[in-house]
């Protein structure tokens, strides 16, 4: 699975990017308007929201022992008395793994987009306003790292530093920076070629400012878009590490891991094997429906 860049046109925002301060705030009025008329958008943002709270008031909630094992409660089917969704090849409760699951799960998926997200959306916005040498450097080493599927490049740096929670952030981070750079850079050249920005560079506005005070306000709403659709991938490719072996370490309860621990106890209770998956499935689709949301809400031409 190779990282498709997209086109600017992908964020919708392209034809507001050279509207004054007063109308770009009437702009994004309109933009919440619209998330809020999207059906498919607000129920995927309220079940994301019930997976977030959930993950975070784990502690809080009363619910068993995620670590706590018992051979001879181990395999227990769904509806079971005390285990209502069963527990694993342990005798773990796995409704209290799966919460807790989604803590260091949303976490593998978000850091690592969040940390590509300031790194590469830096270098790209940079190679696209001053353009000419920097441009060619920058984005000439970002298309090393496009030599290379993601799932490959996940894999091999992940091999390379050693399983761990943090080897797989650091390996993830270095795999989104490059199409974020990409769109970033591509942002900024189009928003560079506007007349504002010329009528700032003429009456003497620095580098930094205009980038501070013209640039940022019009590239960050497509970039952070595509960077919204990258945290399903995240979170899908830090479980395909943790089910390789190559990501979290047990006993941790993380779903990828879970995932891997259960498969022999699919010829036994494959309901209960799936759940793990399930979950990965319900938040990966949910943040990509939200991106699509985002994006259909940002397209002033819709």
């Amino acid at each position: 699975m190779a990282l498709q860049t997209p086109t600017l046109e992908l964020a919708g925002v392209a034809p507001m990017l050279a509207t004054p301060a007063s109308a770009a705030r009437g702009y994004w009025q309109s933009v919440a308007r619209r998330l809020r008329r999207d059906p498919v958008t607000v129920v995927c943002g309220v079940v994301l929201l019930l997976i977030v709270i959930s993950a975070l008031a784990a502690p809080w909630l009363g619910l068993a022992d995620p670590y706590k094992t018992s051979m001879i409660r181990r395999l227990r089917p769904l509806g079971s008395p005390g285990f209502w969704l069963g527990s694993d090849e342990l005798g773990r409760d796995m409704f209290a793994r799966l919460i807790y699951g989604g803590r260091l799960s949303l976490f593998m998926g978000v850091t690592p987009v969040v940390c590509a997200l300031l790194i590469g959306g830096t270098l790209g916005i940079t190679a696209g306003f001053l353009g000419g040498r920097v441009n060619m450097l920058i984005m000439r080493i970002m298309d090393v790292f496009y030599a290379f599927p993601s799932v490959l490049l996940a894999i091999s740096l992940s091999g390379a530093l050693g399983a761990g929670a943090e080897n797989t952030l650091l390996a993830l981070t270095l795999v989104f920076i490059p199409p974020i750079c990409r769109v970033s850079e591509s942002v900024t050249t189009q928003v560079r070629g506007f007349d504002f920005v010329d009528a700032a560079k003429a009456s003497g506005a620095g580098a930094f400012t205009i980038v501070r005070v013209h640039v940022l306000g019009n590239v960050l709403g497509p970039i952070l878009v595509y960077a919204t659709s990258l945290i399903s991938v995240a979170i899908i490719l830090a479980a395909g590490l943790s089910f390789l072996g190559l990501g979290v370490k047990p006993p941790e309860p993380e779903w990828g891991l879970m995932l891997n621990t259960l498969r022999q106890a699919i010829y036994v209770n494959p309901v209960l094997a799936a759940l793990p998956g399930v979950m990965i499935f319900m938040t990966s689709i949910c943040f990509n429906l939200m991106s699509d949301g985002l994006r259909a809400a940002m397209d002033v031409k819709a």
